[in-house]
């Protein structure tokens, strides 16, 4: 049959032009489109044998070749699989629509025999044209298994191509690329380069089921008798039975993809099976990277489609407070043209993130009770990170917070639940008590924690910065509010030393005078002035209203940008201790309030300094400091 040249049609023309100028940024690409088309022939080819015991073909040796000429600036992706016919060529090459792939899966459907479409990759038309980004020129040649004559399609992409019949064609497909001069500044490498075309195969294709094989550059040897090195290692992990995977092999498969030195600190995996499938390899690091809470840190796990590479850190399988887990998530039923915009929308991604998520939550919990020790690992390395979710994932919450622990006063080393908290809870007592600090030893001398430890009332002692947000987004554990010990009213006597309301009423007429006017003198810096319950040591320290922000939130809110109101706070005064008694008898004796301002002004200020704040106006706190201990000498 002679020559016949073709024109494309109007759609195949139009995405074929979009294809060599703006559908892959990333021209490597090419490559992994041509691999995936061959392994689908690969495939095709297995099952047709399976199914047809007169279809005389040999499939001992499936694999797909790649054959770079550097003098003649070529490279052929070679495959010995199902092949095409003239006809299907004319129809699958020149058409988008009628794609190999697509067809084939349609006619599997109707028959009911979902189990051969299970390996197939992509869709052959679209990964085809793929190489014209590269190439000048394509020429395939191909014969379908069980045929005699074979054909072979030329093009360079202008709008036509040419058909032929050829004698002599192996079977499968051979796919020849006449590559374009490299361009560096145009992101088009030299594929021929050995070490390029290995880099590619590595990231893209490296699961592949069948062999990808190199081959020798052309020399004097016989051709058939260069030796070819296999590129990929066809260790797909998460699709091998767990029994036959060894733990120095997901270590080896952790290391290759997180770029880290150590071991992981838990593997974990996940097999979905029916409407959707997909498998997932999961692996929680044995500690944080240097830039976890950085803006610019790259999130998200490695997304194959039956075993091809798609995407190094999709962000749309996990929820940002899980963003330290690395590994793969390989899909069945996505196209390999996937893009960022199609993830975010799509709803098996979606569905797959919250299966994810409740088994990465239902292992860190697993790990508080079978593994204190790499659980402990977990949570100081990526605790912070974790009660992000607490606020972000109200759908999980409850998980979070099942696998979460705190340090409280109950024990200086060993952190406590939640859970374990409220079954320690004193009779009477109604709510879940915590204060949130920069430090442990910082919290433990804070003058709001006095009364806590005199009556042996236990506290949390948070201090990550996600802390000051989370326990206002959670607001109670089972029906127990969480209540700061620096905000609001508190009130924990006994009934042993409970005082009587007449007692109360008559310490309240006593300093009365005082409060009021230590209010009026210290109104810009505080909301008001009263007497506290919760000092046993101190004179005074200052608290937030119940519901106001405390001074860390607002610096936070502050440091994101946004516009917050100074919150006012309020002074409490301990009406036990001999400086608080000395300066009521001093208001109520003397006429000249004059140093007694000066005094109300350092107590607002020593209170300040004791929970690690600062004063107002700190050179007046310095002098009017020096001149009282001048006075003392």
């Amino acid at each position: 049959m002679p020559t016949e040249t073709f024109e494309f049609q109007v759609e195949a023309r139009q995405l074929l032009q979009l294809m060599i100028h703006s559908v892959y940024s990333n021209k490597d690409v090419f490559l992994r489109e041509l691999v995936s088309n061959a392994s689908d022939a690969l495939d095709k080819l297995r099952l047709a044998a399976l199914r047809d015991d007169t279809l005389d073909v040999d499939v001992t040796d499936l694999h797909i070749e790649l054959d770079a000429d550097t003098e003649a600036r070529t490279l052929t992706v070679r495959d010995n699989g199902i092949g095409m016919s003239y006809d299907e060529v004319t129809h699958l090459i020149g058409t988008i629509a009628n794609s190999g792939t697509a067809k084939f899966l349609q006619e599997l459907r109707e028959a009911k025999d979902a189990a051969g479409a299970d390996g197939l990759i992509g869709q052959f038309g679209v990964g085809f044209y793929s190489g014209f980004m590269v190439a000048d020129e394509v020429t395939l040649v191909t014969r379908r298994a069980g045929e005699t004559q074979g054909t072979r399609w030329t093009s360079r992409g202008e709008g036509t191509y040419t058909l032929e019949t050829v004698d002599e064609a192996p079977q499968g497909t051979s796919v020849t690329l006449h590559l374009k001069p490299a361009d560096s500044e145009n992101q088009l490498h030299d594929y021929t380069s050995a070490w390029k075309i290995k880099e590619i195969v590595k990231r893209y294709s490296d699961f592949i089921t069948w062999p990808i094989r190199l081959l020798p550059e052309p020399g004097d040897d016989d051709a058939e008798a260069r030796e070819a090195e296999t590129l990929n290692s066809m260790k797909a992990l998460w699709a091998r039975p767990r029994d036959e995977v060894s733990e120095d092999e997901y270590h080896e498969l952790y290391k290759h993809i997180s770029h880290d030195w150590r071991e992981p600190l838990e593997t974990i995996r996940l097999q979905a099976e029916g409407t959707f499938e997909y498998q997932a390899l999961l692996f929680v690091p044995s500690h944080a990277p240097h830039d976890l809470f950085t803006q610019g840190y790259q999130r998200g796990v490695q997304l194959y489609v039956k075993r091809v590479f798609i995407m190094d850190d999709c962000e749309e399988l996990l929820p940002p407070y899980l963003r330290f887990v690395k590994g793969v998530v390989d899909a069945q039923d996505l196209s390999l043209n996937v893009s960022r915009e199609i993830l975010q929308q799509d709803r098996h991604i979606r569905m797959i993130q919250r299966r994810l998520t409740k088994k990465i939550l239902a292992t860190v919990k697993d790990l508080m009770a079978s593994a204190p020790d790499r659980y402990s690992t977990l949570w100081r390395e990526f605790g912070a990170v974790l009660k992000e979710g607490l606020v972000t994932d109200s759908d999980n919450r409850d998980a979070i917070l099942a696998a979460s622990s705190f340090a409280s006063t109950h024990d200086a080393d060993e952190p406590t639940t939640l859970k374990a908290y409220a079954e320690r809870m004193k009779d009477g007592q109604d709510a879940v008590y915590f204060m949130t600090g920069e430090s442990r030893q910082a919290i433990e001398d804070s003058p709001h924690m006095e009364a806590f430890r005199a009556k042996g009332v236990e506290v949390l002692l948070l201090t990550d910065a996600v802390d000051e947000v989370w326990v206002d987004a959670v607001g109670e554990y089972e029906g127990k509010p969480l209540r700061s010990v620096a905000k609001g009213e508190i009130d924990l006597a006994g009934a042993e030393d409970e005082k009587t309301e007449a007692e109360k009423d008559k310490q309240g007429e006593e300093y009365a005078g005082l409060l009021g006017w230590m209010t009026e003198h210290l109104g810009e810096d505080v909301k008001e002035v009263r007497l506290s319950s919760r000092l046993t040591v101190s004179p005074a320290c200052v608290v937030s209203d119940a519901h106001e922000l405390t001074p860390a939130l607002e610096n936070m809110y502050r440091a994101m940008g946004q516009e917050v109101p100074h919150a006012k706070r309020i002074l409490e005064l301990n009406p036990e201790h001999q400086l608080v008694k000395s300066l009521n008898r001093a208001y109520t004796q003397q006429q000249d309030r004059t140093e007694l301002t000066e005094t109300a002004e350092l107590l607002h200020a020593l209170a300040v300094l004791a929970e690690g704040g600062r004063p107002q106006e700190p050179a007046r706190f310095v002098k009017l400091m020096a001149d009282r201990l001048e006075r003392t000498l």
